[in-house]
């Protein structure tokens, strides 16, 4: 596959030539627009074109009555308006009510109609949660398989094969007899230098098997499955396009390359790329149902809920799940979206719980609780951990942002299979002689949010000898710490540069890779890190100002797992810029309220912090880089300029291509079809006059003369096009008359010269529109599109204009 057509590529490539909803070149054949193949529309075998007059064949008319009429080629933004016209239309309320009196069968078709929506909640819960768990399970026994083997079954994980022995022992829990070394295995021996260097040769080996089958299989069958997915998703949800993002191969090839990706040991996570599965697993289940598969604002009120349920899932967080659907990804988020994205997350979260993947009845690997309050005074240390993550989310962005800019723009971008190698290569060799890089992600961040108890023998826990636990209770009491622990903080903040770096080179790779994990891994070991000085300071100074009162000698005063928590939070709020969303999910990973309001303090000075260095989070930042046709919502429009400044034409350009309602043929019409790139023409009453009647799409009219042409006898080049409603008498010697009156948009939205540009953005955006006619005193005068208003805001902010779309 030519890598034009690769993952992560500009935006120009993809589009080959296609329309975006104003001027861009349309050129090819009309797409099977019914397809939710991975295979590129644009390069499959159509046939030779045959010549039309002297013009070119415009469209191969299909079977069906006017095939295609309201639909959209890829690389096009939906009419929003029109396609919640065409569901009022298809189904209108006073309709079902006055069949369903005269029929029951009517009756029943009704009900069905309105339960379908949440049958097929029911089914993406149900599949999603599924998919879930198999990752889930699949990634922890692949990630364990670079280290040994499990004699009693190669099928177990580390942690299950153990399960059972009856060998293990309280402080060396993670070994057992039936759990072999690849050194074991291979030369006998489970220590000494030869055993080292056998166990990282066999790490490395299999973290570049996964690595290299990860990027082949990406770039052999869906280029559309690498990276997170949620940028193009929440392109996607706005209303634009891209044919097979979403389809069946995207799918299974992102759900099988994703655990191998994880597996390999590469710093990214699964819990971005799940909200993309989840999204696969909704638009394929829409096409059982007809309200959903031929209706694009439907569909996407379906892809918004699964968008909820990926995170569910993810996180074991439904309601969490829910918030970042409206918070972070959705557009267009209607009440009864919101319900049924709760369902169906409902739905996913009891499916993973049934599955149990873990084994430990949580939906997470990283679930813990606390049992000590935190102090108001501790609020300080929170909020510098919210500073913390909010310089780290703003240089990780520029960072990102600036490797794949140079990635776009270099050789580097030809060979992504060798990058991959390279950098799981590179992230092997130095992640194996620490242990907490050696581990896997969700394991590492287990390991820092735990609450050192009785029962544990992690060496974060080894402490000195110190007060006896409080009776009754598991926590135990502050205490001095011991060689290992200031062992494991040195392999903490060595494991903390080392993430900070390779994730910035990671994400983006053409292979399956999410954000939220190794964020969380950084604030966790930042917060580890002061949660463990802060405990050390309260326990050899409790007579400071500070710690007294509160913090006496043999109280268990702070929880250094509640500083990785916050921090956590704290550095995945300053990439992402997530707020409620985000302290929702932390709260249900935690299950405790009381800390709340710390993960609120973190969170929001992390975004503070982030939004002083930088506006954009990393999801918009790769939209911008990327070239995506999004119109962000959160971002403020203050400028002072009018529609008049940015409508096209503009003053010595050409005049607007229009229609007329009865002066023009098929062959005027077909000729200025040819001759123009435009997507729409607007119909005014005469080129005098320029009075406005409606908008006529371009692929409408292209179908709708193609099927006259073939089923409408007399139908010649000289015919006249009639857009009124009534067909003036004709003499009896001219050819018959074709009236397109039903494909023209008798409402199109318009605004006078006059108006300010910050309403017009704001109509953009609340209405989802495509174009919007400029008039003054009822003549047109010229048409903004999405892509002048990106292009406008583009230049305000000192930013090339062309960079905006299709770069």
């Amino acid at each position: 596959m030519e890598n034009s057509g690769y993952c992560g590529e500009s935006f120009s490539s993809l589009q080959s030539g296609t329309s975006d909803e104003d001027m861009v070149e349309v050129s090819g054949p009309t797409v099977d627009l019914s397809s939710t193949d991975d295979v590129p529309p644009l390069e499959r075998d159509y046939g030779e074109w045959e010549g039309l007059n002297g013009l070119p064949k415009l469209m191969d008319l299909l079977e069906e009555p006017v095939p295609g009429v309201g639909t959209y080629e890829d690389f096009n933004t939906i009419d929003w308006v029109r396609e919640k016209s065409k569901d009022r239309d298809r189904h209108p309320r006073g309709k079902i009510a006055t069949k369903s009196k005269e029929s029951t069968w009517a009756l029943v078709k009704g009900i069905s109609d309105a339960f379908s929506g949440w049958l097929l909640m029911l089914l993406i819960g149900l599949m999603s949660g599924a998919l879930a768990g198999g990752i889930d399970i699949s990634a922890h026994w692949m990630t364990d398989l670079k280290e040994g083997v499990c004699l009693n079954g190669f099928w177990f994980n580390h942690e299950h094969c153990c399960w059972s022995s009856n060998e293990t022992t309280f402080q060396e829990r993670d070994k057992c007899p039936q759990w072999k070394s690849w050194a074991e295995l291979i030369i006998g021996q489970s220590e000494g230098p030869f055993a080292y260097i056998m166990n990282y040769l066999l790490y490395v080996s299999w973290a570049l098997l996964f690595a290299f089958l990860a990027v082949s299989l990406v770039r052999a069958f869906a280029p559309y499955a690498c990276g997170s997915g949620i940028p193009e998703i929440k392109t996607i949800l706005s209303g634009f396009i891209i044919r097979g993002y979403l389809g069946k191969w995207t799918l299974i090839i992102k759900t099988i390359t994703l655990v191998l990706a994880v597996s390999s040991g590469l710093s990214l996570g699964k819990e971005g790329p799940l909200v993309h599965v989840a999204c696969c697993c909704g638009n394929i289940l829409c096409h059982l149902f007809t309200k959903y598969r031929k209706n694009e604002a439907k569909r996407r009120e379906v892809l918004s809920a699964a968008a909820a349920v990926g995170v569910s899932v993810a996180f074991g967080a439904p309601i969490g799940g829910v918030l970042f659907s409206l918070e972070e990804v959705s557009y267009y988020f209607p009440l009864k979206t919101l319900w049924r994205s709760f369902f169906a997350a409902l739905v996913a979260a009891f499916t993973l719980r049934s599955i149990n993947p873990f084994g430990n009845s949580r939906l997470v690997l990283f679930y813990v609780e606390f049992h000590t309050p935190w102090h108001l005074l501790e609020l300080l240390p929170f909020v510098l951990l919210g500073i913390f993550g909010g310089a780290w989310g703003a240089f990780f962005i520029r960072a990102n942002i600036a490797w794949c800019r140079r990635r776009k723009s270099t050789r580097l971008g030809h060979y992504p299979v060798l990058e991959v190698l390279v950098v799981t290569a590179a992230t092997a060799v130095l992640a194996f002689p620490n242990g907490y890089t050696r581990m896997s992600t969700s394991e590492l961040i287990s390991e820092l949010f735990n609450d050192c108890g009785l029962l544990d023998a992690s060496q974060l826990c080894t402490y000195a000898n110190g007060s006896e636990p409080k009776s009754g209770g598991n926590a135990l009491p502050d205490r001095p710490a011991g060689a290992e622990v200031y062992s494991a903080m040195w392999q903490l903040a060595l494991a903390l540069l080392f993430k900070v770096l390779v994730t910035v080179v990671t994400f983006g790779m053409k292979v399956p890779s999410g954000l939220f994990i190794p964020s969380m891994a950084v604030g966790a070991i930042a917060g580890r890190l002061l949660g463990v000085a802060v405990e050390q300071l309260a326990y050899y100074h409790h007579d400071w100002v500070i710690f007294r009162g509160w913090c006496s000698p043999g109280a268990d005063c702070i929880t250094p797992g509640l500083y990785a928590m916050v921090g956590a939070a704290a550095c995945l709020g300053g990439v992402t810029r997530m707020t409620v969303s985000l302290v929702v999910i932390m709260f249900e990973l935690t299950g405790g309220l009381e800390y709340i309001v710390p993960l609120m303090a973190a969170t929001m000075t992390s975004k503070w912090v982030a939004d002083a260095m930088g506006r954009e989070g990393i999801y918009e930042a790769h939209i911008r880089l990327n070239g995506y046709p999004f119109l962000e919502p959160k971002e403020e429009f203050s400028h002072k300029t009018l529609a008049m400044d940015v409508m096209r034409p503009r003053r010595g350009d050409p005049p607007l291509s229009v229609l007329t309602r009865d002066g023009m043929t098929v062959e005027d019409v077909e000729g200025l079809i040819a001759d123009t790139t435009y997507s729409g023409f607007p119909v005014v009453v005469s080129h005098e006059s320029q009075r406005l009647m409606g908008f006529v799409l371009r692929r409408d009219l292209i179908i709708s003369i193609e099927n006259a042409r073939k089923r409408q006898d007399g139908v010649v080049s000289s015919s006249r096009i009639f857009f009124a409603e009534y067909t003036p008498p004709q003499p009896a010697s001219s050819p018959a008359p074709l009236k397109l009156r039903g494909i023209m948009d008798l409402s199109p939205f318009t605004v006078t010269d006059h108006t300010a540009m910050d309403i017009v953005v704001d109509i953009f955006r609340k209405l989802g529109l495509r174009q919007c006619l400029v008039t003054h005193n009822g003549r047109l005068l010229g048409i903004i599109t999405k892509k002048d208003i990106l292009k406008h805001m583009a230049q305000i902010a000192n930013r090339d204009p062309d960079s905006i779309l299709f770069n």
